[in-house]
């Protein structure tokens, strides 16, 4: 730990961090979850932009601001003066002089990348099109608690490859050791995007493969993850989507190819029928709620770290 320097540094992508700078948030969370780490941050302040709508990231946030003694402060993005054409790089300099630190849920990587630049404040990527590593710090913890490790494991993403959550998972998971398998439709838009592929592997310690066959992909899975198919702003394509991704439905035949005592995950919302059907995400392998709640205590970790907390 004394040579890791976490305060003041962004959160924007899990390629920016060591595996072990990874391993050791991972079990600043489970120390947080237990009741055992006394630093706080009280009277700190953090700003919670959104320009996509949300769920578990404004609550998971806001909650653990509070429990950490500080405040999180939501700001819808359009009623913000971004909704009426103030520059990124404004608005992150503005800030910064409000808050001890900015997460935001964006559309575009490229904002947050601006905003981070001209941020004096840590900035913590929400969701973007291209990254979801909050999401991921929270799977990988749910992972760590019912496997007891990562490394070794097989972890299986079915359906769309090409966009944020497969993204982190197949960067943070590798990193971690795990075998990381993406099985999408052999189209190109489904397929993840050449250049994060091709540093996720560089950083990799576990193997990232592609296999467009769903059966074959998930046969030995540890565990097995799918996301909507129909995201934010994809609605006009709904018709099309659904038609090109129903063979990678995660369902109970294709289920019982993993490994006995396999996990199945989700990020949620879901949509049962599509993507996955009632049986898994409703069954007793499915752990889709204690993923959920872990968003908190892995983002509590990053808060506390990032935003330098104190007894």
């Amino acid at each position: 730990m004394a040579t890791m320097k976490f305060k003041g540094r962004h959160f924007l992508t899990m390629l920016d961090y060591s595996r072990e700078e990874l391993e050791y948030l991972l079990e600043l969370a489970l120390k947080m979850k237990k009741g055992q780490e006394k630093r706080n941050l009280n009277g700190k302040t953090l700003a919670m932009l959104f320009q996509k709508s949300s769920t578990r990231t404004r609550m998971s946030f806001e909650a653990g601001m509070t429990r950490l003694g500080g405040h999180g402060m939501f700001l819808d993005m359009k009623n913000t003066q971004l909704g009426r054409g103030e520059t990124v790089a404004d608005t992150a300099r503005t800030m910064s002089r409000y808050v001890e630190g900015i997460m935001a849920r964006l559309n575009d990587h490229k904002d947050i990348e601006e905003m981070a630049k001209y941020a004096t404040v840590p900035v913590i990527n929400a969701l973007t099109d291209m990254h979801h590593p909050c999401q991921t710090m929270a799977d990988m913890l749910t992972v760590k608690e019912k496997k007891g490790k990562i490394a070794g494991l097989k972890v299986v993403y079915l359906g769309d490859c090409g966009f944020n959550m497969f993204h982190s998972t197949m960067i943070g998971f590798s990193k971690l050791g795990a075998d990381v398998v993406g099985s999408c439709p052999n189209i190109e838009s489904y397929n993840p995007k050449a250049p994060i592929l091709e540093a996720a592997k560089k950083q990799a310690v576990g193997k990232i493969t592609i296999e467009h066959d769903p059966k074959k992909a998930v046969v030995g899975a540890d565990v097995i993850y799918t996301d909507v198919w129909v995201s934010m702003g994809q609605d006009e394509e709904k018709a099309k989507r659904l038609s090109e991704l129903k063979n990678y439905q995660v369902n109970e035949a294709l289920f019982k190819l993993a490994k006995p005592d396999a996990i199945f995950m989700h990020c949620l919302p879901a949509h049962r029928g599509e993507e996955v059907t009632a049986g898994v995400i409703d069954g007793k392998q499915s752990v889709v709620f204690d993923e959920a709640e872990n968003r908190l205590w892995a983002q509590n970790a990053i808060l506390l770290e990032l935003m330098g907390g104190k007894e």
